[in-house]
């Protein structure tokens, strides 16, 4: 049997770049840190200069890292991705972060109205109402509530959230395929208990994210009112410029 030497037909820069992704997975590199010159990668990986640009320049596409002109690169905050419907866990896996969730309350209300007319429900329905404190790697990052319908959902509330994503509960439990979502997304300022959760000053604004999230056939499934800390996490817009050529 031929073993193949380790690293042998993976590209250059996917070796640089695989080795920059792990120290950032690690906590070795954290938000804010520099990533090592361009030109000390192409010495310590004894490739063209041009390779480690081409490898910083796909971490930048990324989201991982990012250029400041004339200081250098830096590792970036992770950023909430709006062009894929993932939920938290997922996300945070994606970047190689663990995900964790506190359970500040899973309850059922009736006075919300608002939210009832957004799931479409009738006006008399009852909302299940679950909010949660997010953590990345140990450090809280958004508070998440959450509503849906209690009728049709019912014994939602016993699942162990912590653990579980919300997402998959629904798609293996309920046999819900999600769809997608519409977006509200603006800054505003944290009252002094979200800003306490947060671990923030109350003069500290937050990125605010409304959501509706959709089944594959079009039923509003799920209202999420989200509150992320701006300076740990920002957004990531992918806008494609539809063919406007006539002829």
């Amino acid at each position: 049997m031929v073993r193949r030497k380790h690293g042998v037909g993976i590209p250059a820069y996917r070796r640089i770049q695989d080795s920059i992704r792990k120290r950032i997975e690690s906590g070795e590199l954290r938000v804010g840190d520099p990533v090592p010159p361009e030109r000390e990668l192409s010495r310590l990986h004894k490739v063209s200069l041009m390779t480690a640009r081409h490898a910083v320049a796909s971490l930048k596409q990324e989201g991982l890292v990012e250029r400041r002109q004339g200081v250098g690169t830096f590792v970036s905050k992770p950023k909430i991705l709006i062009n894929e419907l993932l939920s938290t866990t997922e996300q945070l896996a994606a970047r190689g972060q663990s995900a964790k969730a506190k359970i500040l309350s899973a309850r059922t209300v009736d006075d919300e109205q608002e939210i009832v007319a957004r799931l479409a429900l009738p006006l008399d329905s009852s909302l299940l109402k679950l909010e949660r404190l997010r953590h990345a790697d140990g450090e809280p990052f958004s508070l998440e509530i959450s509503y849906l319908s209690k009728v049709r959902f019912p014994d939602l509330l016993k699942a162990s959230f912590a653990r579980e994503s919300l997402f998959k509960l629904l798609e293996v439990k309920y046999n819900e395929t999600l769809g997608h979502a519409d977006e509200e997304i603006d800054a505003t300022m944290p009252d002094t208990r979200t800003a306490e959760l947060l671990g923030i000053p109350k003069s500290q604004p937050v990125l605010r994210i409304r959501q509706i999230i959709y089944s594959t056939s079009g039923m509003p499934l799920i209202f999420v009112l989200g509150f992320y800390r701006s300076d740990r996490y920002s957004v990531a817009v992918r806008r494609l410029r539809r063919n406007t050529s006539g002829r």
